[in-house]
This record gives C-alpha cells, structure tokens and sequence, in this order.
C-alpha cells in the first residue's frame, strides 16, 4: 500500500523539515522539488504558509486530499467553505506566533513614534538632520486601542503596560465577557470610543466579512492627529487608499504595516502609499524569527502526523 504522499508548498524552517522527514510512514515533496505543483494529482496532506492560496478549484482536483495544515493562526488564504464540502480536514498553529507578532507590533509602533525609520533614510541620503527639528513624540503612559482580544492582541497587551507603563482601551465583539481578567484594561462596546480615546490603534482581526475595511475614512475621522495606526494582522481590514489619505494630510501621525492587500508589498502597487515618510510598510514578518518558525514548523508537522494517524486534535478548523 502507497504511503500518504505529503507537499511541502511553502518553504519550512530546516527543523521541521527534517522532523517529517524523520517519520518513515510517508512520503515528502518539498517546496524546491519539481513535482510541487503536481500536487493536485497525488497529494494526501499539505503543508503550507501564508503564501500558498487553496481555491475551490485546487480543492476539486485534489481527489486524494485528507488534510491541510496551515502555519500560523489565520486561515483566509484557504476557502474553508469547499474544503468542507470535499470532506478536507484544514487545522492551524493558533497561539504559537503570539509573542512574535506582539514584538513586532511594539517595534513598529516605537519606530513610527520616534522616526526611526524615517530618520534612518535621511541619514542614507546624506541629508542633514537637526535633532532639535526631527522631535518624534514618547509613547510612555499613552493609551493603546487593541481591536481584537485574543491571543495576540493579549499578548499585546501584556508588553504595552510592561514597557510603557500605559493605559488599555480594547474592543471585540465576539470575546466573551470573561477574557483578560489578569489585565488591567477598559472594554469598549463601540469602535468609535476607542479610535477617539487611542494614541496607538492596533488591530489584531482575521480578514471576516465583518473585519474587511473596518477602519477607512470614517474611522481616520475619529482618530486623534497624533495617533498611530498598526496593523499586523491581516491584508483587507484597513482602507489602504483612505490610508494613504490619511497619512498625506497628516490626519494621522503615522502608520505601520506588516499586512497589505497586496502581498509581498511592490513599488508599482504602493508607489503614492510609499511616499509617505510617516509609514513603515514590512512584507508580513510578524511570525518570522528563528525561535518562532522552528516551534510552530515543528507543530505543523506534529498536527499533520497525528491527523493522518485518525487522532482528533484541538486545533482543527474544519
């Protein structure tokens, strides 16, 4: 009897690599191998990022498909709704990326806050800079609005009252009324509340029907002057062309970007975006360090043996 073939689509951590290679009951296709993207024809399991998009079209060619195991929490670039109807187990990696993505996010928002990136251009230009008239502004003791209350935006959370000293306004309507009760924050019901309240927006939503757009011109209406807008979650949930409004006219001090609508981010889609010196735009890096992509590489592995081997597993979307 064949052994359940596996394809590596999207490039792995060596680690978790070599630990599927290590289990002798199937067979591997690497991302680097020439019958990748054969995988409709053979392939029992896929291991995929980011990256990779599973259409209702690839579903209804994989006849040999069990499961699909997608690194990291968010599942938007898999249509879950015809993984369903051809019976395709999708799971994640929820949780693991957490204190990642959180790094990143502060690093972002004390970048924009104190022009670092913007200062550090100048200084590669050769352009003069005057200290006295280059002043960004502290973030110690401001507020942060947290759009999304799960692991992350906690996580989040945590390190701004850590390293800040600051105040928490958060808002989700789908959180039950009994999450982050370790830490101290205000609640809000309505997003307007937290966009009039917050010196730091953050957002951290899955790409929903609900979430796509969610903060666009009306919403930079409500922000303070001096805020700044992160958004390390998903491509879609901000109005990139209200976006690059608001940062033209100064509506906003600053923003920065680890998710776009268009990813990896190009000069010809982001050429009047990027010429906002008040931006910082990264191509989704929020997962990426070492440490990270060696322990939830390994957890994709791990889910996918034990899906093919009939366990049930806990991090199982569809």
């Amino acid at each position: 009897m064949p052994k359940p073939l596996v394809y590596v689509l999207d490039p792995y951590h060596p680690d978790a690599v070599t630990a599927l290679r290590k289990n002798t009951s199937i067979d591997v296709v690497l991302n680097n191998d020439p019958r990748r993207n054969d995988w409709h024809a053979d392939a029992t399991a896929l291991m995929i990022r980011s990256e990779t998009r599973i259409t209702p079209r690839d579903l209804a060619q994989a006849k040999k498909l069990k499961v699909i195991v997608k690194q990291g929490v968010g599942v938007d670039n898999i249509d879950l709704s015809s993984a369903k109807n051809h019976g395709v187990i999708v799971c994640n990696t929820p949780a693991l990326n957490s204190e990642s993505v959180a790094e990143l996010t502060l690093t972002l928002a004390l970048s924009i806050a104190r022009r670092v990136s913007e200062i550090d251009r100048r200084v590669r230009r050769g352009d003069m800079v005057v200290r006295s008239q280059t002043l960004g502004q502290s973030l110690y003791q401001k507020a942060i609005g947290i759009i999304g209350m799960g692991n992350i935006g906690k996580v989040v959370a945590q390190k701004w009252i850590g390293a800040m000293d600051g105040r928490i306004v958060a808002y989700d309507p789908f959180a039950p009324p009994d999450v982050w009760t370790d830490i101290p924050h205000r609640r809000v019901q309505v997003l307007d509340e937290l966009l009039a309240e917050a010196d730091v927006v953050s957002l951290h939503v899955p790409l929903t029907d609900s979430t796509r757009s969610m903060i666009g011109k009306p919403q930079f209406d409500r922000m303070k002057d001096s805020a700044i807008l992160l958004n390390c979650a998903r491509g879609g949930v901000v109005d990139e062309v209200a976006l690059t409004d608001a940062l033209t006219t100064k509506k906003i001090y600053g923003a920065a970007l680890d998710a776009m609508d268009v990813e990896p981010p190009t000069l010809e889609a982001y050429k009047h975006l990027l010429q906002n010196e008040n931006l910082i735009m990264t191509p989704h890096i929020g997962a990426s360090t070492i440490e990270n992509q060696t322990r939830s590489g390994i957890a994709v592995v791990e889910t996918l043996i034990a899906v093919l081997e009939g366990e049930d597993v806990p991090n199982r979307v569809v």
